[in-house]
């Protein structure tokens, strides 16, 4: 059998999912189910074999021990190398190699073993199925077809050999038979599972980076729009004030006071196309915060009431869950956070909590106290306060703001 080209699985994942904390919980799930799997077949296998030593004590079944032994660890870290998904690519020859060499040797042991016609091709056919969705399809309906042809055949050529299986006697046989079945289309459709779930993954990463580029060319588009239409009357209204300048010096004064007009319009537009890229939601910042956090595999509970009809409120408030928001994820290894936003008639209460706050650094200690002195002052400015509260590895964020004397006006 040709091997594919050898490449690296963890190195293919990098490249291909990223670093995201919850794609990486997914193939922990999704091994697991697949090693879990593999084991309880090895272990119906190992009991089997087992039994048969322990009723003959034959040299040939504590063979075959040892044999499906090595083999069942070989299956089990074989699987690591599913993670490039279906046709992902072999690894190199040597792991192959020796997944199928135990393997073969019990297949081949049992054909002159007494009783051992009904299981041996059983660790066979496990091995192949560990290797073969890696394979390009055409190439693994084919390998998983031999596969079935030799676990088929092996107990015929046992039982032609003078070894006749019986089944009465062999109580795992047909635990072996069903679960061995049903092995390939577990393997294949969990890793069909892991592609999806690694596939929406980069899609929302190339979503997020469409986002930002369509962002980019409205921006450029809209101040193109402003900035292309003044400068060209201001070049045009010039040119004629320098035409003027000699024959009429009224008319170049009023084309000059005209244009140093039209800048200062241009100059204004610019500055309200700026400060509405720079605008804050805080529906959308709190939203914004839950999926964030969620992707980077904390569980995040969003409650939110009404939210504040202050719009410098709504604004900071805004500020404070993007800040809290980015110190999670750079302070932390949270698996669990909580933002609860409260509005009633005296105010608007905003709190943001974590748990498996880490210790910072002296220069991470600095920037985030640069931070939360900034938003500080931003709250006080509107008649808030500010409040963290850590109780061991828990760190606890609340502004609370009351409802300005101009704002209920």
């Amino acid at each position: 059998m040709t091997a594919e080209p050898t490449r690296e699985p963890s190195r293919e994942f990098a490249s291909l999912a990223g670093p995201a904390r919850s794609v990486q919980t997914t193939w922990t799930y999704t091994l697991g189910s697949i090693v879990f799997f593999f084991v309880v077949l090895d272990a119906v296998l190992l009991g089997v074999v087992s039994t048969n030593f322990a009723a003959t004590e034959d040299g040939r079944d504590a063979a075959l021990v040892v044999l499906v032994l090595l083999s069942s660890a070989l299956h089990v870290r074989y699987c690591w190398f599913l993670r490039v998904g279906r046709g992902g690519g072999m690894p190199r020859p040597a792991w192959t190699v020796a997944l199928l060499v135990p393997a073969v040797a019990v297949w081949l042991l049992g054909l002159v073993t007494p009783g051992a016609g009904l299981f041996a091709a059983v660790s066979l056919w496990m091995s192949v199925n560990a290797f073969a969705p890696l394979l390009p399809k055409p190439r693994r309906r084919l390998v998983l077809l031999a596969a079935i042809v030799a676990t088929v055949v092996h107990p015929l050529l046992a039982s032609s050999l003078g070894n006749p299986v019986d089944a009465e006697s062999t109580s795992g046989g047909w635990v072996l038979l069903i679960y061995g079945a049903f092995l390939p289309l577990m393997v294949i459709s969990s890793l069909w599972w892991w592609e999806i779930v690694v596939t929406l993954d980069r899609h929302r990463s190339v979503a997020a980076d469409l986002a930002v580029a369509q962002e980019r060319l409205r921006f450029a588009a809209d101040l193109h729009d402003i900035q292309g239409h003044h400068l060209q009357v201001i070049a045009l209204k010039s040119e004629l004030a320098e035409r003027l300048l000699a024959v009429d010096p009224d008319a170049a004064r009023e084309n000059l006071h005209e244009t140093r007009l039209i800048a200062k319009q241009a100059l204004e537009e610019t500055r309200s196309l700026v400060a509405g890229l720079r605008e804050v939601d805080l529906a959308s910042e709190l939203e914004n915060a839950r999926e964030v956090l969620t992707a980077s595999g904390a569980d995040c509970s969003l409650t939110v009431g009404a939210l504040p009809g202050d719009i410098e409120v709504r604004r900071v408030l805004a500020l404070v869950v993007r800040e809290a928001t980015t110190n999670i994820l750079r302070h932390s290894d949270a698996n669990e956070a909580t933002i609860t936003l409260t509005t009633t008639t005296d105010g608007s209460t905003l709190e943001i909590g974590n748990n498996e706050a880490t210790g910072p650094t002296d220069a991470r200690a600095r920037t985030l106290s640069s931070g939360l002195d900034g938003l500080r002052d931003r709250v006080a400015a509107l008649g808030g306060r500010l409040d963290t509260d850590r109780d061991g590895t828990r760190f606890v964020l609340r502004v609370t703001v009351p409802v300005r004397t101009a704002a209920r006006a």
